[in-house]
């Protein structure tokens, strides 16, 4: 039963961030923002609320181990299997974005403040309000360098009705909040059933299942040829993950985190960004690179199981 629970509650998050995530992209457009820029904001918090809603739940429950090993595995997840997915499918990837220069650096600067945080064996409350303004920076940044990129007028599909909008952000919201306190509780309980720590259980069934939104909206703006989102989405989320949800959850309740314990999965994690780092500053958008990141997660699943 657990299990049917857990399968539903993810169906939930996840039709719920879609609704969130469509209807932002429809106010971002309207309002004349950069793909770019959409992807790494409103895109990628939208994809992140599942992710969000389980940590923050987790928080509350007392299962710190789910609330970060969801990170964890998110950000393993959305380069590795996300950017390698889209690397596979897009035919040309060519962003007119220097992703190097410009942003590559925000994949990479949060997961490194984490360990320094992390090194205590606690994410503190200060700890937390110190990721929600990395955040804030990083919105900031966002903001100033949507300035100088156009929007792709072609994006405009259907008719700005703001009621209708609304309406489905709630909606949305809704799935998603409610989504994660089920998936939280039954991956809880399958964790403990089958004797496998909660560690595991966030890092990949609760990551995986808290990706798929990632993974899809990327596969979409890759077939339509707009890398830019499809990037910024993987690169806003992951920024989003380690400062909002992790920020937002230690404030709530601090989180213990047992870096020795957990070393190879969170060096997984930084391994995989400084190689979202490296790709950008070689432009290697190939699908060469996506299978060197499917490699990649596949030996970070053989050793964690």
């Amino acid at each position: 039963m657990d299990i049917l629970i857990f399968i539903v509650a993810m169906g939930a998050l996840i039709y719920g961030a879609d609704f969130i995530i469509e209807q932002s992209e429809k106010i971002a457009l309207h309002f004349n923002i950069s793909p770019f820029v959409i992807g790494a904001t409103l895109i990628a918090l939208g994809t992140s609320l599942p992710e969000m809603a389980v940590s923050i739940s987790a928080s509350i429950k007392g299962s710190g181990d789910i609330a970060v090993a969801n990170v964890v595995g998110s950000t393993i997840f959305n380069i590795s299997l996300v950017l390698g997915a889209v690397f596979l499918i897009a035919k040309n990837i060519n962003p007119k974005r220097d992703l190097f220069a410009k942003d590559s650096s925000w994949s990479l600067f949060p997961i490194l403040i984490f360990i320094l945080m992390s090194i205590d064996g606690k994410l503190s409350q200060l700890d937390g309000f110190l990721f929600v303004m990395l955040m804030g920076a990083y919105l900031l940044f966002l903001i100033q360098s949507n300035q100088m990129e156009e929007i792709d007028k072609d994006l405009i599909k259907e008719k700005f009705v703001f009621g209708k909008t609304i309406l489905l952000l709630v909606v949305g919201f809704i799935f998603v909040v409610g989504g994660a306190d089920f998936a939280i509780d039954s991956a809880s309980n399958i964790a403990r059933e089958f004797g496998i720590s909660e560690w595991v259980i966030g890092l990949f069934l609760v990551a995986f299942g808290t990706s798929l939104p990632e993974l899809a909206v990327s596969i979409k703006a890759a077939r339509n040829n707009n890398a830019d989102m499809a990037i910024g989405a993987i690169i806003g989320s992951n920024v989003a993950n380690f400062t909002m949800v992790l920020g937002l959850s230690s404030i709530i309740n601090p989180l213990n985190v047992d870096l020795s314990a957990n070393f190879f999965d969170v060096m997984a994690a930084l391994i995989v960004s400084v190689m979202l780092v490296f790709i950008t500053a070689n432009k290697l958008y190939n699908k060469s690179a996506g299978i060197v990141m499917m490699a990649v997660l596949i030996l970070v699943i053989s050793n964690s199981f």
